[in-house]
């Protein structure tokens, strides 16, 4: 395998990883129960609280993978990185729209999962969030050894 294609795979592979972390606490630990409970909403409250926590979020996930390229001196150019936290946002905003989600499960024949309103209990979604960015320093410093 040549040199370029290994540092890219690798590139790759640890961007993928702080992005997960990244999203894992952005979304998890960072939005707020306002943000969460208005995000969807049509008119300008909704849009207001989508823009606030698309803003919270990609600050989590551009320090996260930030701090992860600067401890690996990881190759990033940042035409790259723009782009990609471009289309980060504008998925990101989309889906948490929730509409094309549930559109998305009902074409699956899954409109009862579209339609479940069970809550999903914060405090383990932000536990594992944190146990995530825990790990995520973890092996920032060993890796740096």
């Amino acid at each position: 395998m040549p040199d370029d294609t290994l540092t890219r795979s690798v590139v790759f592979a640890v961007v993928l990883v702080a992005l997960m972390v990244g999203h894992a606490v952005g979304d998890h630990v960072a939005q707020t129960d306002h943000q969460a409970e208005r995000k969807a909403e049509r008119g300008p409250a909704g849009w207001r609280a989508l823009a606030g926590h698309l803003l919270n979020y990609h600050l989590v996930v551009t320090a996260v993978l930030l701090l992860t390229a600067f401890a690996l001196r990881l190759p990033l150019s940042p035409p790259g990185v723009a782009a990609g936290l471009t289309f980060s946002v504008l998925t990101h905003g989309w889906l948490d729209r929730r509409w094309p989600v549930r559109a998305l499960l009902r074409s699956t024949r899954s409109p009862g999962f579209a339609e479940a309103t069970t809550p999903v209990c914060g405090m383990y979604v932000a536990d594992q969030a944190l146990h995530h960015l825990a790990l995520l320093v973890s092996a920032l410093i060993i890796a740096g050894l």
